[in-house]
Protein backbone atom coordinates (compact mmCIF):
# COMPACT_ATOMS: atom_id res chain seq x y z
CA UNK A 1 0.00 0.00 0.00
CA UNK A 2 1.07 3.53 -0.55
CA UNK A 3 1.36 5.83 2.35
CA UNK A 4 1.74 9.80 1.92
CA UNK A 5 4.15 11.62 4.84
CA UNK A 6 0.52 12.82 6.32
CA UNK A 7 -0.98 9.54 6.35
CA UNK A 8 1.73 8.02 8.27
CA UNK A 9 1.52 10.64 10.50
CA UNK A 10 -2.36 10.28 11.15
CA UNK A 11 -2.03 6.77 11.58
CA UNK A 12 0.59 6.77 14.65
CA UNK A 13 -1.65 9.21 16.13
CA UNK A 14 -4.98 7.36 15.65
CA UNK A 15 -3.70 4.11 16.41
CA UNK A 16 -2.17 5.23 19.71
CA UNK A 17 1.54 4.39 18.35
CA UNK A 18 4.58 5.03 21.04
CA UNK A 19 7.21 3.44 19.37
CA UNK A 20 8.67 4.31 15.61
CA UNK A 21 11.37 1.40 14.66
CA UNK A 22 13.58 2.95 11.44
CA UNK A 23 15.07 -0.39 9.95
CA UNK A 24 17.96 -0.41 7.50
CA UNK A 25 20.53 -3.28 6.96
CA UNK A 26 24.39 -3.63 7.10
CA UNK A 27 26.15 -5.05 3.58
CA UNK A 28 25.83 -8.11 4.80
CA UNK A 29 21.91 -8.39 5.03
CA UNK A 30 21.80 -8.10 9.23
CA UNK A 31 19.08 -6.16 10.12
CA UNK A 32 19.46 -2.80 12.01
CA UNK A 33 16.97 -0.70 13.89
CA UNK A 34 16.66 2.72 15.65
CA UNK A 35 13.43 3.48 17.67
CA UNK A 36 12.36 7.17 17.80
CA UNK A 37 9.24 8.42 19.13
CA UNK A 38 5.82 9.83 17.30
CA UNK A 39 6.78 13.51 17.85
CA UNK A 40 10.12 12.89 16.29
CA UNK A 41 8.76 11.73 12.59
CA UNK A 42 8.21 14.73 11.10
CA UNK A 43 12.15 15.49 11.92
CA UNK A 44 12.80 12.21 10.26
CA UNK A 45 11.04 13.03 7.17
CA UNK A 46 12.24 16.00 6.29
CA UNK A 47 15.82 15.44 7.65
CA UNK A 48 16.76 12.38 8.48
CA UNK A 49 17.44 10.46 11.87
CA UNK A 50 21.70 10.45 12.26
CA UNK A 51 23.67 7.32 12.84
CA UNK A 52 27.18 6.68 13.66
CA UNK A 53 28.49 4.82 10.82
CA UNK A 54 31.67 3.57 12.02
CA UNK A 55 29.59 1.35 14.58
CA UNK A 56 28.39 -0.80 11.47
CA UNK A 57 30.93 -2.94 9.61
CA UNK A 58 31.44 -1.07 5.89
CA UNK A 59 29.82 1.55 6.65
CA UNK A 60 32.47 4.22 7.64
CA UNK A 61 35.46 5.23 9.88
CA UNK A 62 35.40 7.62 12.99
CA UNK A 63 35.96 10.54 10.61
CA UNK A 64 33.14 10.22 8.43
CA UNK A 65 30.66 8.62 10.79
CA UNK A 66 27.25 10.05 10.23
CA UNK A 67 24.99 8.98 7.81
CA UNK A 68 21.13 9.83 7.86
CA UNK A 69 18.02 7.38 7.94
CA UNK A 70 14.91 8.50 5.74
CA UNK A 71 12.02 6.23 6.46
CA UNK A 72 10.05 4.89 3.41
CA UNK A 73 6.34 5.68 3.97
CA UNK A 74 5.44 2.81 1.86
CA UNK A 75 6.80 0.49 3.87
CA UNK A 76 4.69 1.12 7.27
CA UNK A 77 4.04 -2.20 9.00
CA UNK A 78 2.69 -2.83 12.35
CA UNK A 79 4.04 -5.47 14.85
CA UNK A 80 1.68 -7.83 15.78
CA UNK A 81 3.59 -9.19 18.54
CA UNK A 82 4.23 -5.80 20.49
CA UNK A 83 1.46 -4.59 22.69
CA UNK A 84 -1.66 -3.14 21.62
CA UNK A 85 -1.72 -0.41 23.71
CA UNK A 86 1.19 1.97 22.57
CA UNK A 87 1.74 -0.01 19.49
CA UNK A 88 5.15 -0.18 17.83
CA UNK A 89 5.59 0.01 13.89
CA UNK A 90 8.59 0.00 11.49
CA UNK A 91 9.63 1.39 8.17
CA UNK A 92 12.41 0.43 6.71
CA UNK A 93 14.64 3.39 5.55
CA UNK A 94 17.26 5.02 2.61
CA UNK A 95 20.43 6.12 4.04
CA UNK A 96 22.47 9.07 2.82
CA UNK A 97 25.32 10.98 3.05
CA UNK A 98 24.63 14.38 5.25
CA UNK A 99 24.84 15.90 1.68
CA UNK A 100 21.27 14.16 0.83
CA UNK A 101 23.36 11.72 -1.76
CA UNK A 102 22.67 8.20 -1.53
CA UNK A 103 24.76 6.28 0.99
CA UNK A 104 27.08 3.88 -1.69
CA UNK A 105 26.94 1.05 0.17
CA UNK A 106 22.69 1.63 0.85
CA UNK A 107 22.26 -2.05 -0.46
CA UNK A 108 18.46 -1.54 -0.61
CA UNK A 109 19.40 1.76 -2.87
CA UNK A 110 21.21 -0.55 -5.02
CA UNK A 111 18.21 -2.65 -5.45
CA UNK A 112 16.16 0.19 -6.51
CA UNK A 113 18.82 1.63 -9.04
CA UNK A 114 18.86 -1.94 -10.75
CA UNK A 115 15.37 -2.19 -10.63
CA UNK A 116 14.82 1.43 -12.60
CA UNK A 117 17.47 0.53 -14.97
CA UNK A 118 16.07 -2.81 -16.07
CA UNK A 119 12.41 -0.98 -15.99
CA UNK A 120 14.32 1.78 -18.64
CA UNK A 121 15.32 -0.61 -20.92
CA UNK A 122 11.43 -2.22 -21.47
CA UNK A 123 11.81 -5.12 -18.35
CA UNK A 124 9.72 -5.91 -15.25
CA UNK A 125 10.98 -8.32 -12.77
CA UNK A 126 8.95 -10.42 -10.63
CA UNK A 127 10.50 -12.36 -7.62
CA UNK A 128 9.21 -15.21 -5.07
CA UNK A 129 11.07 -16.57 -2.42
CA UNK A 130 11.40 -20.22 -0.57
CA UNK A 131 13.11 -19.74 2.36
CA UNK A 132 14.28 -22.90 4.86
CA UNK A 133 14.91 -22.73 9.15
CA UNK A 134 15.53 -25.01 11.20
CA UNK A 135 14.17 -24.78 14.99
CA UNK A 136 15.94 -26.02 18.10
CA UNK A 137 15.24 -26.53 21.76
CA UNK A 138 16.85 -23.57 24.20
CA UNK A 139 18.86 -24.48 27.20
CA UNK A 140 17.94 -23.84 30.85
CA UNK A 141 19.98 -20.48 30.56
CA UNK A 142 17.87 -20.07 27.09
CA UNK A 143 20.86 -20.49 24.94
CA UNK A 144 20.51 -22.36 21.31
CA UNK A 145 21.08 -25.65 21.31
CA UNK A 146 21.54 -27.92 18.53
CA UNK A 147 19.05 -30.90 19.46
CA UNK A 148 15.83 -30.26 16.90
CA UNK A 149 12.30 -29.45 17.47
CA UNK A 150 11.01 -32.72 16.54
CA UNK A 151 12.27 -35.48 13.84
CA UNK A 152 9.90 -35.20 11.41
CA UNK A 153 10.70 -35.66 7.48
CA UNK A 154 9.32 -33.91 4.27
CA UNK A 155 5.67 -32.44 4.35
CA UNK A 156 5.40 -34.69 7.47
CA UNK A 157 2.20 -34.11 9.72
CA UNK A 158 1.21 -33.72 13.37
CA UNK A 159 2.25 -35.50 15.94
CA UNK A 160 5.56 -35.76 14.34
CA UNK A 161 5.81 -33.14 13.07
CA UNK A 162 5.61 -30.38 15.88
CA UNK A 163 6.56 -27.04 13.85
CA UNK A 164 3.13 -26.79 12.34
CA UNK A 165 1.79 -24.86 15.09
CA UNK A 166 4.65 -22.50 14.86
CA UNK A 167 4.29 -22.32 11.17
CA UNK A 168 0.70 -21.04 11.44
CA UNK A 169 1.72 -18.63 13.97
CA UNK A 170 4.38 -17.35 12.05
CA UNK A 171 1.72 -17.17 8.65
CA UNK A 172 -1.02 -15.41 10.44
CA UNK A 173 1.31 -12.96 12.02
CA UNK A 174 2.51 -12.14 9.08
CA UNK A 175 -0.88 -11.92 7.41
CA UNK A 176 -1.44 -9.19 10.06
CA UNK A 177 1.31 -7.32 8.54
CA UNK A 178 0.29 -7.35 5.43
CA UNK A 179 2.61 -10.18 4.24
CA UNK A 180 0.87 -13.26 2.50
CA UNK A 181 2.72 -16.52 2.61
CA UNK A 182 1.56 -19.54 -0.25
CA UNK A 183 2.52 -22.30 1.72
CA UNK A 184 4.21 -23.93 4.38
CA UNK A 185 5.49 -27.34 5.48
CA UNK A 186 8.02 -29.20 7.40
CA UNK A 187 11.41 -29.82 5.54
CA UNK A 188 13.56 -33.16 4.88
CA UNK A 189 15.41 -32.08 8.13
CA UNK A 190 14.65 -32.64 11.46
CA UNK A 191 13.25 -29.89 12.83
CA UNK A 192 13.64 -27.95 9.45
CA UNK A 193 10.53 -25.69 8.24
CA UNK A 194 10.25 -24.26 5.11
CA UNK A 195 7.92 -20.72 3.87
CA UNK A 196 7.04 -19.62 0.50
CA UNK A 197 5.84 -16.29 -0.33
CA UNK A 198 3.46 -14.89 -3.58
CA UNK A 199 5.30 -13.34 -6.30
CA UNK A 200 5.62 -9.47 -5.66
CA UNK A 201 8.22 -6.70 -6.91
CA UNK A 202 12.24 -7.02 -6.46
CA UNK A 203 11.75 -4.46 -3.88
CA UNK A 204 8.76 -5.96 -1.59
CA UNK A 205 10.30 -9.28 -2.52
CA UNK A 206 13.67 -8.27 -0.39
CA UNK A 207 11.70 -5.93 1.68
CA UNK A 208 9.28 -9.45 3.00
CA UNK A 209 11.97 -11.94 2.56
CA UNK A 210 13.72 -9.58 5.52
CA UNK A 211 10.88 -8.97 7.36
CA UNK A 212 10.28 -12.73 7.35
CA UNK A 213 13.23 -14.04 9.14
CA UNK A 214 12.64 -11.27 11.94
CA UNK A 215 9.45 -12.45 12.50
CA UNK A 216 9.98 -16.61 12.32
CA UNK A 217 12.76 -15.86 15.30
CA UNK A 218 10.64 -13.36 17.41
CA UNK A 219 8.11 -16.40 17.19
CA UNK A 220 10.37 -19.16 18.06
CA UNK A 221 12.09 -17.55 20.91
CA UNK A 222 8.30 -16.94 22.26
CA UNK A 223 7.67 -20.64 22.12
CA UNK A 224 10.52 -21.49 23.81
CA UNK A 225 12.53 -22.34 20.14
CA UNK A 226 15.65 -20.72 18.31
CA UNK A 227 15.20 -20.43 14.69
CA UNK A 228 18.27 -21.36 12.70
CA UNK A 229 18.91 -19.54 9.14
CA UNK A 230 22.46 -20.84 8.84
CA UNK A 231 23.54 -22.20 5.81
CA UNK A 232 24.47 -25.85 7.63
CA UNK A 233 23.59 -26.30 10.86
CA UNK A 234 23.95 -29.97 11.27
CA UNK A 235 26.23 -31.87 9.19
CA UNK A 236 24.66 -34.96 8.67
CA UNK A 237 21.45 -32.69 7.55
CA UNK A 238 20.12 -30.78 4.36
CA UNK A 239 21.09 -26.65 4.73
CA UNK A 240 18.89 -24.37 4.20
CA UNK A 241 18.15 -22.79 0.98
CA UNK A 242 17.50 -19.46 -0.17
CA UNK A 243 15.69 -20.64 -3.18
CA UNK A 244 14.82 -17.50 -5.62
CA UNK A 245 12.06 -17.56 -8.16
CA UNK A 246 12.51 -14.89 -11.64
CA UNK A 247 10.53 -14.25 -14.07
CA UNK A 248 10.04 -10.94 -16.14
CA UNK A 249 8.14 -9.48 -18.34
CA UNK A 250 9.31 -7.56 -21.43
CA UNK A 251 7.81 -4.61 -23.13
CA UNK A 252 8.54 -6.68 -26.79
CA UNK A 253 6.34 -9.27 -25.07
CA UNK A 254 8.91 -11.91 -26.07
CA UNK A 255 9.70 -15.22 -23.55
CA UNK A 256 13.11 -14.32 -22.75
CA UNK A 257 13.17 -17.49 -20.46
CA UNK A 258 16.71 -18.97 -22.34
CA UNK A 259 18.59 -15.77 -22.38
CA UNK A 260 17.53 -15.30 -18.70
CA UNK A 261 18.89 -18.99 -18.12
CA UNK A 262 21.78 -18.43 -20.20
CA UNK A 263 23.13 -14.85 -17.89
CA UNK A 264 22.82 -16.40 -14.69
CA UNK A 265 24.42 -19.51 -15.57
CA UNK A 266 27.33 -16.92 -17.01
CA UNK A 267 27.16 -14.96 -14.47
CA UNK A 268 26.77 -16.98 -11.39
CA UNK A 269 30.22 -17.65 -10.05
CA UNK A 270 31.19 -13.88 -9.84
CA UNK A 271 27.96 -13.60 -7.65
CA UNK A 272 28.45 -16.69 -5.54
CA UNK A 273 29.95 -14.76 -2.84
CA UNK A 274 27.31 -12.15 -2.48
CA UNK A 275 24.41 -15.06 -2.85
CA UNK A 276 26.99 -17.68 0.03
CA UNK A 277 28.54 -15.06 2.18
CA UNK A 278 29.68 -17.21 4.91
CA UNK A 279 32.27 -20.18 5.32
CA UNK A 280 29.58 -22.08 6.60
CA UNK A 281 27.92 -21.64 3.19
CA UNK A 282 30.12 -23.74 1.38
CA UNK A 283 29.56 -27.07 3.21
CA UNK A 284 26.09 -26.73 2.07
CA UNK A 285 27.06 -27.41 -1.42
CA UNK A 286 26.70 -30.80 -3.32
CA UNK A 287 24.39 -32.32 -0.27
CA UNK A 288 21.04 -32.97 0.16
CA UNK A 289 19.34 -31.61 -3.46
CA UNK A 290 22.36 -28.41 -2.71
CA UNK A 291 23.66 -27.29 -5.89
CA UNK A 292 27.24 -27.85 -7.06
CA UNK A 293 27.58 -28.09 -10.67
CA UNK A 294 26.40 -25.00 -13.07
CA UNK A 295 23.64 -26.21 -15.52
CA UNK A 296 20.21 -26.26 -15.68
CA UNK A 297 16.94 -28.07 -16.55
CA UNK A 298 13.24 -28.32 -16.51
CA UNK A 299 12.08 -29.73 -12.96
CA UNK A 300 15.36 -31.42 -11.97
CA UNK A 301 16.09 -30.39 -8.18
CA UNK A 302 19.55 -31.58 -8.68
CA UNK A 303 20.35 -28.52 -10.97
CA UNK A 304 21.69 -25.23 -9.87
CA UNK A 305 18.94 -23.54 -12.11
CA UNK A 306 15.69 -25.34 -12.42
CA UNK A 307 12.26 -23.89 -14.51
CA UNK A 308 9.54 -25.94 -12.45
CA UNK A 309 6.34 -27.15 -13.93
CA UNK A 310 4.10 -24.11 -14.71
CA UNK A 311 2.69 -22.30 -17.83
CA UNK A 312 1.93 -19.01 -18.62
CA UNK A 313 2.34 -15.99 -15.90
CA UNK A 314 3.49 -18.72 -13.56
CA UNK A 315 6.48 -19.94 -15.88
CA UNK A 316 9.03 -19.42 -14.13
CA UNK A 317 13.26 -19.81 -12.93
CA UNK A 318 14.44 -20.90 -9.82
CA UNK A 319 18.01 -20.05 -8.58
CA UNK A 320 18.59 -22.64 -5.85
CA UNK A 321 22.11 -21.77 -4.92
CA UNK A 322 21.52 -18.69 -2.55
CA UNK A 323 20.90 -19.70 1.42
CA UNK A 324 19.49 -17.25 4.16
CA UNK A 325 22.74 -15.78 4.85
CA UNK A 326 22.26 -13.63 1.43
CA UNK A 327 21.51 -10.08 1.39
CA UNK A 328 18.53 -10.33 -0.68
CA UNK A 329 18.79 -6.75 -1.83
CA UNK A 330 22.36 -7.52 -2.93
CA UNK A 331 21.68 -10.61 -4.71
CA UNK A 332 18.30 -9.70 -6.37
CA UNK A 333 19.87 -6.64 -8.03
CA UNK A 334 22.68 -8.76 -9.08
CA UNK A 335 20.10 -11.05 -10.62
CA UNK A 336 18.35 -8.51 -11.94
CA UNK A 337 21.71 -7.49 -13.84
CA UNK A 338 23.02 -11.12 -15.37
CA UNK A 339 19.53 -11.42 -16.18
CA UNK A 340 19.29 -8.46 -18.52
CA UNK A 341 23.22 -9.25 -19.91
CA UNK A 342 21.72 -12.36 -21.24
CA UNK A 343 18.77 -10.70 -22.60
CA UNK A 344 20.49 -7.54 -24.03
CA UNK A 345 23.44 -9.54 -25.29
CA UNK A 346 20.77 -12.69 -26.73
CA UNK A 347 22.71 -15.27 -24.59
CA UNK A 348 22.22 -19.22 -25.61
CA UNK A 349 22.27 -21.55 -22.33
CA UNK A 350 24.12 -24.82 -22.73
CA UNK A 351 22.06 -27.66 -23.42
CA UNK A 352 19.24 -28.67 -20.54
CA UNK A 353 21.50 -31.36 -18.14
CA UNK A 354 18.48 -33.94 -17.18
CA UNK A 355 21.03 -36.19 -15.36
CA UNK A 356 20.72 -36.49 -11.56
CA UNK A 357 23.83 -35.03 -10.35
CA UNK A 358 23.64 -36.80 -6.94
CA UNK A 359 24.15 -40.50 -8.66
CA UNK A 360 26.31 -39.62 -11.30
CA UNK A 361 29.62 -41.06 -11.70
CA UNK A 362 32.79 -39.16 -11.60
CA UNK A 363 33.63 -39.30 -15.78
CA UNK A 364 30.19 -37.71 -16.48
CA UNK A 365 30.07 -35.24 -13.51
CA UNK A 366 34.11 -33.93 -14.68
CA UNK A 367 31.89 -32.67 -17.93
CA UNK A 368 30.15 -29.73 -15.74
CA UNK A 369 31.98 -26.63 -14.24
CA UNK A 370 31.49 -26.45 -10.80
CA UNK A 371 30.21 -23.46 -8.15
CA UNK A 372 33.37 -21.96 -6.10
CA UNK A 373 33.77 -24.78 -3.64
CA UNK A 374 34.87 -22.61 -0.86
CA UNK A 375 34.36 -18.86 0.58
CA UNK A 376 38.10 -17.62 -0.62
CA UNK A 377 37.35 -19.00 -4.03
CA UNK A 378 34.09 -17.28 -3.87
CA UNK A 379 35.66 -14.17 -3.27
CA UNK A 380 38.42 -14.65 -6.07
CA UNK A 381 35.84 -15.05 -8.65
CA UNK A 382 34.54 -11.93 -7.79
CA UNK A 383 37.54 -10.26 -7.46
CA UNK A 384 38.42 -10.85 -11.13
CA UNK A 385 34.61 -10.15 -12.47
CA UNK A 386 34.51 -6.85 -14.43
CA UNK A 387 30.67 -7.72 -14.30
CA UNK A 388 31.09 -6.77 -10.68
CA UNK A 389 32.94 -4.11 -10.40
CA UNK A 390 30.59 -2.56 -12.42
CA UNK A 391 27.99 -3.24 -10.19
CA UNK A 392 28.95 -3.55 -6.73
CA UNK A 393 30.80 -0.17 -5.20
CA UNK A 394 34.46 -1.28 -3.76
CA UNK A 395 33.74 -0.70 -0.40
CA UNK A 396 31.25 -3.29 -0.30
CA UNK A 397 33.65 -5.74 -2.61
CA UNK A 398 36.58 -4.83 -0.18
CA UNK A 399 34.53 -6.01 2.88
CA UNK A 400 34.12 -9.70 1.24
CA UNK A 401 37.33 -9.91 0.36
CA UNK A 402 38.89 -9.45 3.47
CA UNK A 403 36.81 -12.06 4.89
CA UNK A 404 34.01 -9.95 5.67
CA UNK A 405 30.83 -12.16 6.23
CA UNK A 406 30.06 -14.22 8.85
CA UNK A 407 31.73 -17.45 9.87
Amino acid sequence: MKYSYQEVIQYIQEEDVKFIRLAFCDVFGKQKNISIMPDELPRAFEFGIAIDASAITGFGDENHSDLFLHPDPDTLMPLPWRPEHGSVVRMYCTITYPNGEIFACDTRSILKKAIRDAEEKGYRFFFGAEQEFYLFYLDELGEPTNIPYDYASYMDIAPEDKGENIRREICLTLEQMGIYPESSHHEEGPGQNEIDFRYSDPLTAADNAMTFQTVVKTIARRNGLFADFTPKPLKDHPGNGFHINVSVNASDKEDHMDQIIAGILEKVSDMTVFFNPTENSYQRFGTNKAPLYISWSDENRSQLVRIPAAVEKYRRMELRSPDPTTNAYLAFALIIYACMEGMQKELTPPPATNINFYHADSDTLKKYPKLPETFKAACAAAKNSCFIKELIFIVINNLFFKGGGTT
